[in-house]
């Protein structure tokens, strides 16, 4: 991989990238190491032409998670604040939104991200995953219903299906 393909890659998929690994870290920092470390893992081992968007959206998935299971998070407080301000609205509702994602499990957390911020089909996420795009459905069902739980009595509780 040429540093120009590198570069037009780079510019491309990191917002995709940080927004994913911050949805499933809650963190800034730990979101701008998992991109780092993404994007290394793009130079030493380049995926097949074509298919950047979905490799690079598991590799961040996976490192999310071996950060989430390193022991030093045992010993270290979470700042939920900092997520919140780390993400810019162009609605101050839609952090309402971002605050009710966020509080879900980090596999329901990046399954609602992949699907309806970054767009990827059931199909596709079924891939992804190494499952059948109906425990994919179910999965995202269930999420969208705590969504919806969490959402109730606020402007989006009406209209969350009209969202997802």
């Amino acid at each position: 991989m040429t540093e120009k393909e590198f570069l037009a890659l780079f510019d491309q998929y990191r917002p995709m990238v940080y927004a994913l690994a911050l949805s499933y870290t809650k963190s800034p920092q730990d979101a701008e190491d998992v991109c780092q470390t993404t994007f290394l893992k793009l130079i030493e081992q380049p995926p097949a032409p074509g298919k950047e968007k979905p490799w690079l959206a598991q590799v961040t998935v996976n490192q999310s998670k071996s950060l989430l299971r390193a022991p030093w998070r045992k010993r270290r407080a979470e700042l939920d604040e900092n997520v919140l301000e780390a993400v810019r609205f162009s609605e101050p509702e839609d952090g309402a939104l971002w605050a009710a994602v966020l509080s879900l499990p980090p596999a329901q957390r990046a399954l609602i991200h992949l699907r309806y911020y970054e767009g990827f089909t059931v199909a596709e996420l079924a891939e992804q995953y190494h499952v059948t795009p109906p425990v994919i459905s179910a999965r995202l069902y269930r999420a969208k219903k705590q969504l919806r739980s969490r959402l109730e009595g606020t402007e989006y509780g009406s209209t969350l299906s009209d969202i997802i």
